[in-house]
C-alpha cells in the first residue's frame, strides 16, 4: 500500500481538494472531517481511549470516578421524585466504562435501575463494538442513539465527561477593528501542506459567539467560537421543557472566557500539529464555561458550577471511598491513592477540569455543585 492510499492521505486530498476547489474552510470544518469523517475519521474508525491508545480519561483512571457519579445521578434522581421511568444519557460514551461504574453502583439505590432506560449517544462504529462488549453483562436494556434529539422523551439525567471539548470549534482573530474567521488553507509557500490562513469578517450573527468579554479586544485577539455547545443547551432546554432533567458535563477549561488558542491534538499521548496527518489525532478545545453558563441561563436553565474536578469529587466522598476499597484490598493500597491523586491533585486533572450541572428549574440544587456565578 503507497502513502497516498492510506485513509489518512484520502481525508488530507480531499481537505485540500475542497479548498483548492471552494477557497479555505473554518476549523470547525477540518475538525469534523478529520474527527468524523465515516472511512477514516479518528473517532469513526478507532478506539483511541486508554493507556496504551491516544488518550486517557478519569473513568480509565479508576472505577471511584464513575461509582460517585452514580450516586450523585442516583440523588438526581430522587431529586425529581424518583420517577418511574428515567431516561439515562451519556454523551460520548467512550469504552462505555463510565456507564458500566454507573450501573454497578447504581444498583444500591432502591429502585433506580428498574427506572432507567439508557441511551448511548455515539457517532464512532469502532466505540459502539467496544461499548457493546463493555456492557454486555448491564441490568438494563442499552440504546445508542446517533444525536441526543433522537434519545427517548421524559424525565432525564445526561452525562457527558469530556464531551464538549470534542466539539468541532471556530476560531476568529481581531484585525484592523474588525472579526475575521481563522481557517484552514494551504500553505503560501508549500501548496502541498496545510496551514492556518486568514478568512473572511465574521457574520453580525456570528459576533453573537464571542464571549462578551473578549468582543472588544484588540487587534490579534483570538477568541474561539463553540456553537456545538449553544446547539446543546438549546436540545437540553428543549429536552426539559416538558419534564424534569438534569444535565453534568465534566471537561477542561477556565471558568472565565479567556482569548487564545487551545486547539490541541493528542497522538499516542503526545501533543501534535493538528493539521499534521488529519484522522490520526485527536482534536480538542477547552470548554468556555462562563459562556456555556450564559447561554444556558437563557436558555431558562438553572446552572450549578463550575467546580474543579477536585472540590466536585471530594464533595461527592471520593476520598471516603477510597478508604473503603483500600481497607477491603490493602495490596492495591498504593494504587487506590495514585489514582486518587490523578483525578484530584491540582497538577494533575483536580483543578483543570470542572463539573457543572445544567437543569430544568424548580429542582433541588444538586450534590457537590453551588449556584453558577459566570
Amino acid at each position: 500500500m503507497t502513502e497516498t492510499d492510506l485513509p489518512e492521505a484520502r481525508i488530507r486530498q480531499r481537505l485540500m481538494d475542497r479548498i483548492a476547489s471552494e477557497g479555505v474552510i473554518p476549523v470547525s470544518a477540518f475538525m469534523a472531517e478529520a474527527l468524523f469523517d465515516p472511512v477514516a475519521g479518528f473517532y469513526a474508525t478507532k478506539d483511541p481511549i486508554g493507556a496504551g491508545s491516544d488518550f486517557i480519561t478519569a473513568p480509565e483512571i479508576s472505577q471511584m470516578f464513575g461509582e460517585v457519579i452514580g450516586l450523585w445521578l442516583a440523588q438526581a434522581w430522587i431529586d425529581m421524585g424518583s420517577p418511574a421511568r428515567v431516561q439515562l444519557i451519556e454523551l460520548g460514551p467512550g469504552k462505555g466504562t463510565l456507564m458500566h461504574d454507573i450501573l454497578r453502583t447504581a444498583r444500591v439505590v432502591p429502585g433506580f435501575v428498574n427506572a432507567m432506560e439508557v441511551t448511548l449517544v455515539e457517532a464512532s462504529p469502532a466505540l459502539k463494538m467496544v461499548q457493546g462488549e463493555t456492557l454486555a453483562e448491564s441490568p438494563v436494556q442499552i440504546r445508542w442513539a446517533d444525536r441526543i434529539e433522537r434519545a427517548p422523551a421524559g424525565p432525564s439525567l445526561v452525562v457527558g465527561n469530556e464531551f464538549l471539548d470534542c466539539l468541532p470549534i471556530r476560531q476568529a482573530v481581531r484585525t484592523q477593528g474588525l472579526w475575521r474567521e481563522r481557517c484552514v488553507g494551504l500553505h503560501p509557500e508549500d501548496k502541498s501542506r496545510l496551514a492556518f490562513v486568514p478568512g473572511p469578517q465574521l457574520a453580525d450573527a456570528d459576533l453573537e459567539l464571542i464571549a462578551p468579554a473578549l468582543r472588544s479586544g484588540p487587534d490579534g485577539t483570538l477568541a474561539e467560537l463553540r456553537p456545538g455547545d449553544h446547539q446543546m443547551v438549546e436540545a437540553l432546554a428543549a429536552r426539559f421543557t416538558n419534564h424534569p432533567g438534569r444535565a453534568l458535563f465534566i471537561d477542561y477549561g477556565p471558568d472565565t472566557s479567556e482569548a487564545g488558542d487551545t486547539l490541541q491534538a493528542i497522538r499516542a499521548h503526545e501533543k501534535v500539529d493538528p493539521l499534521d496527518r488529519p484522522g490520526t489525532a485527536d482534536l480538542t478545545a477547552r470548554v468556555d464555561f462562563e459562556v456555556l453558563s450564559q447561554a444556558a441561563r437563557s436558555a431558562g436553565l438553572s446552572v450549578y458550577g463550575p467546580t474543579p474536578q477536585r472540590d466536585y469529587l471530594a464533595a461527592l466522598g471520593i476520598a471516603q471511598r477510597t478508604n473503603m476499597l483500600a481497607a477491603k484490598v490493602p495490596e492495591k493500597r498504593e494504587t487506590l491513592l495514585r489514582q486518587l491523586d490523578r483525578l484530584t491533585a491540582e497538577d494533575e486533572m483536580g483543578t483543570l477540569f470542572k463539573a457543572i450541572c445544567l437543569s430544568s428549574e424548580g429542582l433541588p440544587p444538586p450534590a457537590g455543585l453551588g449556584p453558577s456565578t459566570a
